[in-house]
């Protein structure tokens, strides 16, 4: 067993009773492994500092999502949040001698994670389980937490960065691939900032978002439709709820062998995101709906064309290629999501005709 693990494990844990510690999930950020002990288990995280460069923020912010969620009644909380594990000596968190932030978590159990939607049951469940985290913390002042990610889905900024890159000297190939991804982003660098416009003009305000809620953050009871835990709240912070729905969006709607927009899908999961969100999604809220659909897997296209240019610092990659191919992936979505603008528009303005 690799010493750095099971010393970190240890600090959570009794060195004796651990059995084993592997690998657990497929993040692109953080290290995550599953500590299996003689009575029980726990997830073990490194959190990643090149991304988290203050990691004792991350953890504050889950300690008061924890205790305001635990202060609601008991019957109206319909998630599991891990929970946050002391080290022994009682701290939140443990750092190792190369300075390497790690922590332990409550394991959910017994729970799945699942990578592709295969129901309208478990897009419906998707639809409530995020709208039903943004109802818990709906009470929860933003400003309680800190900003774990400045510029996070601050998509004009991502776009400032890519031109400086574009701007240095290129040591990726530029090849047709290349020149597709400059030319989408050229294209429609005009539409980048609709969001942070509206934050500006106070259409929109921030409030608590989970920051990452893709599909396999959502944890299903095994055999069943029901989700019964959100997990992965390295990102939880003040946001836009729109950052949350887009990127929940982007990942339960792409049908993966051709990169198309699954519009049937979409209008479940929001039905049922709207159905449990109540008054607190406001009419302004729905009127940026699409744009949040279409701009959220553009930005992330955008960021993961930046890391290839830049030698893949940020996202986890198998070969030097591997976030070119995942750019192209989120444009095609993009452009499919364009191609189906007007049925979508329909689909929105119906939603909030019924909701409001």
């Amino acid at each position: 067993m690799n010493e750095t693990l099971l010393k970190a494990a240890g600090q959570f844990t009794p060195a004796q009773s651990i059995q084993a510690v592997t690998p657990l999930g497929n993040g692109l950020i953080n290290d995550t492994f599953l500590v299996k002990t003689a009575t029980a288990g726990f997830v073990l995280q490194r959190i990643n500092a090149g991304v988290f460069p203050e990691p004792r923020l991350v953890i504050h912010n889950l300690a008061e999502l924890s205790r305001h969620i635990r202060q609601k009644p008991r019957d109206s909380v319909k998630l599991s949040i891990p929970a946050l594990l002391p080290t022994h000596t009682g701290g939140a968190f443990y750092r190792d001698d190369e300075q390497q932030v790690w922590r332990g978590l409550q394991l959910i159990r017994p729970a799945e994670s699942r990578e592709q939607i295969h129901t309208d049951a478990e897009a419906a469940q998707v639809g409530f389980a995020l709208a039903h985290f943004h109802r818990l913390c709906s009470d929860l002042p933003a400003e309680s937490l800190y900003d774990t990610l400045p510029g996070f889905h601050v998509t004009p900024a991502y776009f400032q960065r890519y031109r400086q890159l574009l701007a240095e000297p290129l040591t990726v190939e530029q090849d047709l691939d290349f020149a597709r991804c400059r030319a989408f982003i050229q294209a429609r660098q005009d539409r980048i900032a609709v969001l942070e416009l509206a934050k500006q003009r106070g259409d929109l305000r921030g409030r608590v978002i989970h920051g990452d809620p893709k599909l396999n953050n959502f944890l299903f009871q095994p055999g069943r439709d029901r989700i019964i835990s959100l997990i992965d709240l390295d990102t939880v912070k003040p946001g836009l709820l729109h950052y949350d729905i887009g990127d929940c969006i982007r990942s339960c709607c792409r049908n993966r062998p051709d990169n198309s927009f699954n519009l049937t899908r979409c209008r479940i999961i929001l039905q049922n995101y709207l159905r449990e969100a109540g008054d607190f999604f406001t009419a302004n809220d729905y009127d940026y709906l699409y744009a949040a659909i279409w701009l959220i897997p553009f930005e992330l296209g955008l960021r993961f064309f930046s890391d290839y240019l830049s030698g893949n610092p940020y996202f986890k990659v198998r070969e030097p290629r591997q976030n070119l191919t995942r750019a192209l992936a989120q444009f095609a979505f993009c452009d499919s999501i364009e191609n189906r603008q007007d049925d979508l528009r329909d689909c929105l303005q119906d939603l909030k005709t019924a909701h409001l």
